[in-house]
């Protein structure tokens, strides 16, 4: 008797774009032949394990069969297998969705995913994502739902649950209402960016803003018909822009491989030399030998080293042994030969400590900065010593700048044997940009940036200050090769890992800021050279100033948009602050073997660690903090909540006096001091936190309740209006959970009437703070971020402003892009306009446009305390916004005819 064949569960299969009947019924009969399972239908099932395909596909069944780590191979996997009357492995059939026409060297999307899922490194590729989905249309909205829980995502329905930390917001566009839920926004097409990179999407041509179903496709396409010129031009000026962006070739200067076979050189009396302390004739045994492809032992010159750094060679000897290791570097590069770097990782390390190449480069910046190295050098130092430090931090950037330029040629071979990789990342930390050696580096770069400015009268020599200046800028570049060389290696691969990990290190950086005086961050941002970290570090910094101040900036990503309507807005804020004036550094700082003192640029600004260690009593007398200071109870309360609660002000007094005091600290269920105030009435409480500086935030909400909703609810209606007088108008269209303000919860029109008599006498305070500037080295610091972050977007998103034209011209001149996208922008909205547009890129540069063409409403909004500003830095930034009305007025005149259209 003839039994039936088991359903192999290992094997279950779902079939996506492929039309032809013919072919799709003997794919069904394969499967079925070979005992697998077929499961039809139009949506994606959890429990498919292989999706098969012809090509990459805008489809919900393909991002999810990624999203879960399944095998997505092609129609031949199937027939193959028949032929062989077994199921065959299926490496060899998976889909490649980089292969043709994508990036070289780009790793695919499709295999990383299903290699990490399958060796559990991760359950599905939104694995943690806790996402807000916001989509009105119910058949988008369950598509997309299905997709994000093969990734096993945490999908909720607006309004989510009280108890839902949500990590992501996602919408078909990002809305200023979403901001209330202090997660950042997307896209929807954020989706398809995390799961195949920006640069993989665009090189594919998918479609993946809307992520609709096939059959729905066409009506969206339809759309996009009259624009699809006008997007065609767009995407070639932004590979243009991306040409122009390619690093310089340096390769040249270095010998070429592979090499010659030569006689190996003896380098015996070299070895005989040193032993005997002959040290400059061995340098010049050394130099006989110096061929491409020749590497001396790497034993041979550790002596040299040593010597070198022992304080005690003669200055020709150190200008000698400096054009050895050049000469080493250019006849064998590290692309030149594996070999190659491992010697460098030898030799470029302390003789003493032997730690490895990024030690003995901290303790050459260090030494030179009068700081304490990992060991005791020769003090005091010479000049001819600290000329070879210096020439060896030159060296070291020098050997980087290769690494990253062979990576970028494709003539580097592993990654991880790389001297770049090697010495600022350990094997656990490869996926992040603030390793440890990176954030070292960093934080050197902010120690230098003191030590430089802090040269006293006795040292004002030309020399001093170049070998100063000459070190930052050492340091500079080095951390730009390093963050350059991990961007082009995870860019092609992880966009959003990538961002994520500019952030990160921008944030860190941010963190180091806080010290440094006005006249040093001025210089310090804009001298940061990877023009991307510069402008996420202004941001981050700029961003950590607003949230001190109590003023809260949405957490979308850096647009056109955002610097224009928010930060703008942001600065007019910041013009009233009073820190205090900024702090002179005192005389005796950053003299020879003292740490550089840090410094704050505002009273926001105290050092960490200095704060640390006065709440924990050292410089204080115990008689001045108060008793359980450090205690938190079960709830997570701080007694900053205990005496908010129990309105006791002279304790509140006395925590707020302390330096580094967080005056917004969280309990467990997120309650601040000013909530823990207003709900219980403490009135004392809440005008002594409002006179604080920084002010705590007014706009911070748990489950829909805010400071203000707090009041109002508990019945507290004077702390209310006292909220109202010190925010204004602007506290009145917050909104709680349930979508109601705070004129919706008062109980009567008189009170009502009171609120909004509140509101106004806060307006009017603030417009007074706002017609004068308190501290202008505050707000120029302030201007200086803002404006070195809108130049360096400028820079990094090249938004193709219109060029002049002169009536003459217009008639002759093509129309450049620029031109064609503002005409577009003014007859139809930029969500419009790129509706069927697939590239975020293109989408992006449409939404920069659109704010571009309408900066003269955000200019004429900023008070007039910043408009007449005279500070260099104030006046630079309302210079660019005023160059941007320009080139809309420099359209041709028939480009503001076109009457608007509505979408």
């Amino acid at each position: 008797m003839h039994m039936p064949r088991m359903v192999d569960t290992k094997h279950v299969f779902q079939v996506s774009g492929i039309k032809n009947l013919q072919k799709k019924g003997k794919l069904l009969h394969g499967i079925v032949q070979l005992g697998g399972k077929y499961i039809g239908g139009s949506v994606y099932k959890d429990g498919t394990t292989h999706l098969i395909v012809t090509r990459e596909l805008p489809s919900e069944k393909f991002m999810a069969a990624c999203a879960g780590g399944k095998w997505i191979v092609t129609p031949e996997y199937i027939f193959d297998s028949v032929k062989n009357g077994s199921w065959l492995p299926e490496g060899p059939y998976e889909l490649d969705i980089v292969s043709k026409g994508g990036v070289p060297g780009t790793s695919n999307p499709v295999k990383v995913w299903r290699e990490r899922v399958t060796s559990r490194a991760m359950a599905g590729a939104f694995e943690g994502w806790r996402v807000l989905l916001m989509v009105n249309e119910p058949t988008r909205r369950d598509m997309l739902r299905r997709i994000l829980k093969a990734g096993k995502a945490n999908v909720y329905s607006y309004p989510p649950p009280s108890h839902a930390d949500v990590t992501h917001v996602l919408t078909k566009h990002v809305a200023e209402h979403v901001k209330a839920h202090n997660a950042p926004c997307y896209s929807i097409e954020h989706m398809a960016l995390h799961l195949f990179g920006e640069d993989v999407c665009s090189d594919m041509g998918l479609t993946w803003t809307e992520g609709q179903p096939e059959e729905t496709q066409e009506a969206n396409d339809a759309l996009s018909t009259d624009f699809s010129e006008l997007e065609s031009e767009a995407r070639d000026y932004i590979s243009q822009i991306g040409e122009r962006k390619r690093l310089p070739d340096i390769l040249s200067y270095y010998a070429p491989g592979p090499y010659a076979q030569t006689a190996v050189a003896n380098f015996s009396n070299v070895q005989s030399l040193t032993e005997c302390g002959l040290f400059t004739q061995a340098l010049e045994e050394l130099q006989l030998y110096l061929l491409p492809g020749q590497l001396p032992p790497a034993p041979f010159l550790q002596p040299l080293m040593r010597h070198a750094l022992h304080g005690d060679a003669k200055p020709f000897f150190l200008s000698e042994f400096r054009t050895v290791l050049h000469s080493i570097l250019r006849n064998n590069p590290p692309w030149g030969s594996p070999a190659s770097g491992t010697f460098f990782m030898k030799v470029l390390q302390c003789p003493q400590c032997r730690k490895g190449v990024w030690p003995l480069l901290e303790t050459s910046l260090r030494f030179c900065m009068g700081s304490k190295p990992c060991h005791s050098l020769p003090s005091p130092a010479s000049p001819e010593l600290l000329r070879f430090h210096g020439d060896l931090q030159a060296f070291m950037l020098e050997l980087f700048k290769c690494d990253m330029h062979s990576a970028s040629k494709g003539e580097a071979g592993d990654l991880r044997s790389s001297v770049l990789y090697r010495v600022f990342w350990s094997l656990w930390e490869h996926s992040t940009l603030a390793s440890k050696a990176v954030q070292q580096i960093a934080q050197l770069l902010v120690q230098a940036s003191l030590w430089e400015r802090s040269v006293s009268e006795g040292q004002e020599r030309d020399c001093e200050r170049d070998r100063r200046q000459t070190l930052v800028l050492t340091l500079q570049d080095t951390l730009g090769v390093v963050v350059d060389y991990w961007w082009q290696e995870y860019s092609r691969l992880n966009r959003s890992l990538v961002d994520k990990g500019l952030e990160d290190l921008a944030q860190h950086i941010a963190i180091l800021c806080q010290d440094l005086p006005p006249d040093v961050l001025q210089t310090f941002v804009p001298g940061m050279v990877p023009t991307r970290l510069r402008m996420v570090t202004a941001d981050a910094i700029f961003r950590n100033v607003c949230c001190r101040n109590g003023i809260i900036i949405g957490a979308e990503p850096i647009s056109l948009r955002k610097i224009v309507s928010s930060y703008l807005p942001a600065l007019g804020r910041l013009c009233a602050v009073r820190t205090g004036g900024s702090r002179v550094p005192r005389a005796d700082s950053g003299g020879p073997g003292t740490e550089p003192t840090s410094y704050s640029w505002s009273t926001q600004g105290t050092d960490t660690g200095m704060a640390s260690s006065l709440v924990n009593g050292a410089g204080l007398g115990k008689e001045n903090i108060p008793k359980g200071l450090n205690r938190v109870n079960t709830a997570g309360e701080t007694l900053l909540h205990r005496a908010c609660k129990r309105n006791q002000v002279e304790t509140l007094l006395q925590i707020l006096a302390l330096p580094g005091t967080d005056v917004n600290v969280k309990d467990h269920a997120g309650w601040t001091p000013l909530h823990e105030a207003c709900n219980h009435g403490s009135r004392a409480c809440v005008e002594a936190l409002l006179r604080h500086q920084p002010t705590p935030h007014l706009y911070s909400q748990v489950g829909g309740v805010s400071p203000l909703h707090d009041s109002l609810l508990g019945g507290h209606t004077d702390i209310a209006m006292m909220l109202l007088q010190h925010a204004g108008s602007e506290l009145l269209q917050q909104r709680d959970g349930r979508g109601r303000t705070a004129l919706d919860l008062a109980s009567t029109v008189t009170l009502r009437e009171e609120l909004q008599r509140s509101a106004l006498a806060g307006d009017a305070v603030l417009e007074a703070l706002g017609s004068e500037v308190r501290d202008l080295p505050f707000l120029e610091t302030c201007s200086c971020l803002l404006t070195c972050l809108l130049l360096t977007y400028q820079l990094e998103r090249a938004v193709p402003f219109p060029p002049p034209f002169s009536s003459s011209q217009a008639q002759d001149r093509p129309l450049s892009l620029g031109v064609k996208l503002a005409r577009a922008l003014e007859s139809h909205s930029a969500r419009r306009l790129t509706a069927g547009w697939g590239d975020p890129r293109l989408v992006r540069l449409a939404e920069d446009m659109e704010t571009a063409l309408g900066v003269e409403e955000c200019l004429a909004q900023l008070c007039p305390a910043i408009r007449d500003c005279q500070g260099p830095h104030t006046r630079l930034l309302i210079t660019l916004l005023e160059e941007m009305k320009a080139h809309r007025a420099a359209l041709p005149s028939h480009t503001h005819t076109v009457t608007h259209t509505p979408d």
